[in-house]
């Protein structure tokens, strides 16, 4: 069985998932019972390149933020349904001046670190300043970027005084960077090397580790924790595999409850066709994207034609078709279509894909061709659909005439530290939003110190365009300076978006609340399964 969505809203905050009548989603759920167990492909590896990463100040995908949200508390979250975040840590928390640059939140009364010690204003604002401080080469402190100081009062009041109007920052009290860790688990000026997390969060975690890397995820409640949350569970284990197959075999025979990313297209089609009658696909409106990232101090693409040449050459409609079919769809921008702010920037300068205009662009330009390129993508992060992708962007861009282009594949230990420093001239990533609005899919990769580390900087983006988004606190207002940031992107191509997709959990009957588990984020909220009556 699958469960159809709801169509796709403009404006994010309205995505729910629809129901079915079936025992693995009723509303009720138990706590009772052996822990739930939910499969993953993603990995978690410590390193001498990262050996922190699942410290707040660090941690910066999906797969470790998705460890820290079960964790560590913030003062704000974002609701079951989306929507605009709630306060969480906080009692309270809202701007107090016209100008969106003075933003005050007030914590609940009696918290507590699952250890028992309490949490205090001073504890958030070490937690904030530690980010800061830090600086990791993650770029996950970036999300913190508009803060100037923060002050507190008392042993409940946080003051926050930005440096410019930030509309967004709600949302980015809402992200893991801005999770409360205690000063005595957490060095001020060091990341807490390992797999050991401290916080106030509705679970408490038990890291196996094997060889350094995250094997398996024990969450058991907190009976401290007092927040918006309600967890109708006592334990989840989240274990990690080694490819979405033995992942699948897992769920088949039982030894997991719940999947979630990344299942294969096949592993979708399969499950969608109702052939499994114990095993539900719930499918989910989703926000992530794939796009190929240039470093555009590399000789080979240095010049803005090679880039636009590519631009005009890639056929998204028919890697979407080949590799993904219906789990994904065609993407025009950095912001996905049902995002506020969205306009199809690449298709409105380069249309329909055509070799003839980029060969055109080429020889204006005094390229000469074939132009040799390699591609890089990561074979262990994204799922096992991404080397077929790579396969087809290598065969269109060689049948071009104008590329001669191979792929490389890395393992993401190895794959991520590269792209950092810069080795890659064009690598293949994806995101998955920290909150949803469109000023998380451009400034994250167009703004001072983001997060890919990329040479390209455009001023008016960067000194105007950006701060001119977030001062509107309606996100319809600041389409206007969004519009303009996305068409700059599409003229001078740092990155080129390739496609957005859905996302889907299978779950096995007897598990409910698995059309709650993921939000439009992809976050994953652990504390919405329970056990109920199976069909």
């Amino acid at each position: 069985m699958i469960r159809k969505t709801l169509v796709l809203p403009t404006v994010v905050g309205l995505l729910a998932p629809a129901l079915a009548a079936c025992g693995s989603v009723n509303g009720g759920g138990s706590s009772s019972g052996d822990a739930i167990v939910v499969g993953t492909t993603d990995r978690f590896t410590a390193s001498k390149e990262a050996p922190a990463p699942i410290d707040p100040a660090y941690a910066y995908d999906v797969g470790t933020w998705n460890i820290l949200r079960q964790t560590v508390q913030t003062l704000m979250v974002q609701p079951r349904g989306d929507g605009e975040p709630v306060p969480e840590a906080a009692e309270k928390c809202g701007f107090t001046d016209s100008g969106n640059e003075r933003y005050v939140c007030t914590l609940r009364k009696g918290l507590e670190f699952s250890n028992g010690d309490a949490v205090t204003a001073s504890d958030v604002k070490f937690s904030i300043e530690r980010a800061l401080r830090i600086q990791a080469d993650s770029g996950v402190f970036a999300l913190l970027s508009t803060i100037d100081t923060v002050e507190t009062q008392g042993d409940r009041d946080v003051i926050f005084h930005l440096k410019t109007a930030d509309a967004t920052f709600p949302f980015k009290l809402s992200t893991p960077v801005a999770g409360i860790v205690n000063p005595d688990d957490y060095d001020k000026d060091k990341l807490r090397d390992g797999f050991d997390v401290d916080g106030s969060g509705p679970y408490t975690l038990q890291s196996e580790v094997k060889d350094n890397e995250l094997v398996k995820a024990v969450f058991t409640k907190n009976s401290r924790y007092k927040g918006q949350l309600t967890p109708k569970n006592d334990k989840v284990e989240l274990r990690s595999f080694q490819d979405a197959d033995a992942m699948g075999t897992a769920l088949s025979d039982g030894d997991i409850d719940l999947m979630t990313r990344t299942m294969t297209p096949e592993q979708i089609r399969k499950l969608d066709g109702g052939s499994t009658g114990d095993i539900d696909l719930v499918q989910m409106p989703g926000l992530e994207i794939r796009y190929l990232a240039f470093n555009t101090n590399a000789p080979t693409v240095k010049s803005k034609a090679v880039r636009q040449a590519m631009a005009q050459i890639i056929n998204r409609a028919e890697l979407v078709a080949k590799v993904y079919g219906d789990e994904a769809q065609p993407l025009f921008s950095l912001v996905p279509a049902t995002i506020t702010g969205h306009s199809n920037s690449f298709f409105n300068k380069y249309g329909e894909p055509s070799d003839i205009k980029a060969k055109n662009l080429m020889r204006n330009a005094g390229i000469t061709t074939p132009v040799k390129l390699t591609l890089h993508y990561t074979t262990d992060h994204y799922g096992a659909a991404t080397k077929p992708e790579f396969e087809e962007l290598q065969k269109q861009l060689n049948a071009s005439g104008l590329f001669s282009v191979t792929i490389k594949g890395d393992p993401w230990d190895t794959f991520r530290p590269a792209e950092k420093k810069g080795e890659y001239e064009v690598f293949g990533m994806g995101w998955f939003p920290d909150f949803p609005d469109a000023d998380n899919y451009l400034a994250p990769f167009l703004d001072k110190d983001n997060f890919l580390k990329l040479p390209y900087a455009n001023e008016k983006i960067r000194g105007s365009l950006i701060p001119e988004s977030r001062r509107e606190a309606d996100r319809l207002t600041a389409s206007a300076s969004l519009t303009d940031i996305q068409d700059i992107v599409a003229d001078d191509v740092p990155v080129l978006p390739l496609w957005q997709g859905n996302q889907y959990i299978a779950a096995r009957d007897g598990i409910t609340g698995a059309e709650w588990a993921l939000n439009s984020s992809s976050t994953l909220q652990l504390w919405e399964l329970g056990r109920g009556v199976s069909n």
